[in-house]
């Protein structure tokens, strides 16, 4: 994917909602193709396996990643925009996926380095939003699937259980996206 995660320049003042609403502008037609086509390839398996709701949690998980990495370390003069933070989160997702199944995780790193070797490449990319959604995408899959497995004994694994672990793990993440973009918009916003 091959755009940012933020719309963040000139005046934030208190639009928090630009967190969650900068993921779904897009420069082009071509931009919104470029994500939409890496949602389907990327995210199909994925809500398969997480199931819809959770699989919308580590989208927007991902995405506000995105959102706050740009709020914490970019410049309040950098405009950005898109939905690849998101995208990257359901990278991260995927590897914490295929690492906790013990399946070959090659082809997945080859995906997220040639991603990032891209924006690396491609001027005015926002790398930080990519960054920051690779990470917290990969919390939230941990969240759901190694998290449960070590805090609760094995007698103890009941489907409910382990849901409701997950969920909380996805919530705690949400939080900590939202604390970190706002406290930095928040700071923009007054400095």
């Amino acid at each position: 994917s091959v755009d940012s995660a933020l719309i963040s320049g000139g005046g934030f003042e208190n639009d928090y909602w630009r967190l969650f609403t900068s993921g779904f502008l897009h420069w082009s037609v071509t931009h919104l193709a470029l994500n939409m086509i890496s949602l389907y390839v990327i995210g199909a398996d994925l809500e398969r396996l997480f199931g819809k709701a959770r699989y919308l949690a580590v989208y927007l998980i991902g995405l506000l990643g995105g959102s706050a990495a740009v709020m914490a370390f970019e410049s309040d003069q950098v405009v950005t925009a898109g939905a690849s933070g998101a995208i990257y989160g359901l990278m991260g997702a995927l590897l914490v996926v295929v690492l906790r199944l013990k399946l070959p995780a090659t082809t997945v790193i080859a995906v997220i380095v040639i991603n990032v070797a891209l924006s690396l490449s491609i001027p005015n990319i926002s790398l930080l939003g990519h960054f920051g959604g690779l990470v917290f995408g990969a919390a939230s899959a941990a969240a759901i699937l190694w998290v449960p497995v070590k805090i609760l004994a094995p007698e103890a694994q009941t489907y409910q259980k382990v849901t409701r672990i997950g969920w909380y793990g996805l919530a705690v993440l949400a939080v900590v996206a939202l604390a970190i973009g706002t406290s930095f918009a928040v700071e923009a916003s007054v400095g």
